[in-house]
């Protein structure tokens, strides 16, 4: 299988500074958008944003929803390789959201959590073609990790992007310490369109909402 629209990757991370303490929770999320044309080198963008009192999870959810988002502003489809280390958004849009969908938008057992996020998470990604792919965090990926600093800085900075920028990604690895004898990390090739996989498309949103 091969991308059908315009292939565009995402690397996303979120960050809960203060999980599970008594008081607010700032948080925050991050993404690193790269795109490219033909031979044309990458083209990298960054997007973050923050709540004053939110949880990982939460975050995770608007990691989705904002950066799906910014792609769609001018209406284009594209197929989108998103990359995160986040299980909850890897397994949910992979599997969970499917049977809370068919079950009209219930759990076998208790109600879903997020429910409002998830279903917004839905409804931006209809129009395109997505592939859920999870990396594990913190093990020196240099996407995942850029994706988390800007997550933990949106979060210690509450303050957010108007849609995608211009990527600082370029200047921030290339200042990363390299131990002597070590070599620096090796970035993350652009997916291989002719390999991207995507996930089966979802009911339809309005649908699974009058059901329930």
């Amino acid at each position: 299988m091969s991308a059908s629209y315009p292939l565009v990757s995402v690397f996303a991370d979120e960050s809960c500074l203060g999980n599970g303490k008594v008081g607010d929770t700032p948080g925050g999320f991050g993404a690193l958008v790269e795109f490219r044309r033909g031979d044309q080198p990458v083209q990298r963008f960054d997007i973050w944003g923050s709540e004053r009192d939110t949880t990982n999870n939460r975050m995770a959810l608007r990691s989705v929803i904002d950066t799906m988002l910014a792609l769609s502003r001018k209406g284009n489809q594209l197929s989108v390789h998103f990359t995160t280390d986040s299980r909850y958004i890897v397994d949910g849009m992979s599997s969970w959201v499917r049977g809370w969908m068919a079950r009209g938008w219930k759990r076998k057992v208790g109600a879903v959590e997020n429910l409002e996020l998830w279903q917004e998470a839905v409804d931006v990604i209809a129009s395109h073609e997505c592939m859920w792919a999870w990396v594990k965090g913190h093990a020196g990926h240099p996407q995942n990790e850029y994706a988390n600093h800007l997550a933990t800085r949106a979060a210690a900075q509450q303050d957010a992007t108007d849609g995608l920028i211009p990527s600082l990604f370029e200047s921030w690895i290339a200042a990363l310490p390299v131990r002597a004898g070590q070599k620096a990390p090796a970035i993350a090739p652009f997916p291989d369109w002719e390999r991207f996989i995507p996930a089966p498309p979802l009911p339809d949103l309005a649908m699974t909402r009058r059901q329930g």
